[in-house]
């Protein structure tokens, strides 16, 4: 599969994505509002030379990213550990595959839960295992299928719906609402509070999130 037509394909199934320098990982800044799924806009970015990131944001998804680098923990070993302690089969959802053999895999992420970024030892599903999520703000990213570094491509491992993400992974990941507190209403000529002042939370669902 060409990198146009792997980049086109996870496009297809909701990815939206954005252009990174050409054998980089490190975006511009604004990139956040630069994804798009279309495929001639694709085409262009990859024409440039460029590799592609997904925003998780723009997308909508949760990704799971099981590194597997040397001497470091093995994210795939570890999420396989993790589903047969809860009794739970591997995901059948959009994976691809990075350069040292590590995984990404694409989720939805459910109506009302916000999710954002972490890794290494702040990874609530512990070292190997990145979180890359949709935050409050600006949310984090992945090098999509179609990217290249030192001449290994990001490929797809399988190509296959979005799933959403799964109830025990949502209850790990999500992160809680913040309060915004109630605001006084001030009368116009005394600037006193006005008496009658509704005590319900507003809940605030955009957090930023460092991708």
């Amino acid at each position: 599969m060409s990198r146009l037509s792997a980049a086109v394909t996870v496009a297809g199934r909701g990815a939206s994505l954005f252009s990174l320098p050409a054998d980089g990982r490190r975006p511009e800044p604004g990139w956040q509002h630069r994804c798009t799924r279309d495929p001639e806009a694709i085409g262009r970015m990859l024409a440039t030379g460029a590799n592609l990131g997904t925003g998780c944001r723009a997308s909508g998804v949760v990704v799971l990213d099981l590194d597997r680098h040397k001497d470091q923990a093995d994210g795939v070993a570890r999420f396989a550990t993790e589903l047969a302690a809860r009794e739970q089969a591997w995901p059948d959802t959009l994976t691809t595959r990075t350069p040292n053999r590590g995984l990404h895999l694409y989720f939805q992420v459910p109506a009302g839960a916000t999710v954002g970024s972490a890794s290494g030892v702040r990874s609530p599903l512990g070292e190997g295992i990145d979180v890359r999520g949709p935050g409050r703000r600006s949310g984090g990213y992945v090098l999509a299928p179609g990217s290249v570094l030192a001449g290994r491509p990001y490929l797809i491992e399988h190509d296959a719906p979005i799933a959403e993400l799964p109830a025990w992974l949502a209850a790990l990941l999500a992160t809680p609402s913040r309060p915004v507190p109630a605001r006084s209403k001030l009368s116009p000529r005394w600037r006193t509070p006005i008496p009658h002042v509704s005590h319900t939370p507003q809940w605030d669902c955009h957090e930023k999130s460092h991708g």
